[in-house]
């Protein structure tokens, strides 16, 4: 590479839980930037959230993202002309990353009134291991587990 790495930009933990893995999650979820309308979507799935299962919701939503957080992944590689499927390790960063990305689209791809309801109904899924995020992650680690005999061409 011809340049250096772009630095990472330090987030700013969010006002309610000052945590910097919600602002992250909230900046994901946004769309248009209106960051306000976001953040109030996102605590009221939370409260909802705390409502349905009678646990604190932002503990519910860290279980969650930790039961959808994939551990191995599929990339492919071209060899030889046939192109293999190589299961490697999850970077942290992307792993986190994934995790949040695949729990806010299983979360527009359901059927709701709300965005907060969606969401409220895909984290409780996603704490119970289920629903759409959780089985994205189990497809990934199949798809990993199915293709380790190509491990040997490590990417």
């Amino acid at each position: 590479m011809r340049k250096a790495q772009a630095k990472k930009l330090p987030l700013a933990p969010d006002p309610k839980f000052n945590d910097k893995n919600v602002t992250r999650f909230v900046n994901c979820l946004m769309w248009g930037g209106n960051k306000t309308i976001v953040l109030s979507i996102f605590y009221d799935a939370l409260d909802k959230v705390a409502k349905a299962t009678s646990e604190d919701g932002y503990e519910v939503w860290k279980r969650a993202l930790q039961n959808v957080t994939p551990a191995v992944e599929v990339r492919s590689r071209r060899i030889g002309g046939a192109t293999f499927q190589i299961p490697t390790e999850v970077r942290p960063d992307r792993k986190i990353s994934l995790s949040m990305k695949w729990l806010i689209r299983f979360a527009r791809e359901r059927n709701g009134r709300t965005m907060a309801d969606k969401l409220s109904n895909e984290i409780i899924a996603a704490a119970k291991n289920e629903g759409g995020a959780f089985k994205k992650k189990e497809d990934t680690h199949r798809m990993a587990d199915a293709n380790k005999a190509f491990a040997h061409f490590k990417v």
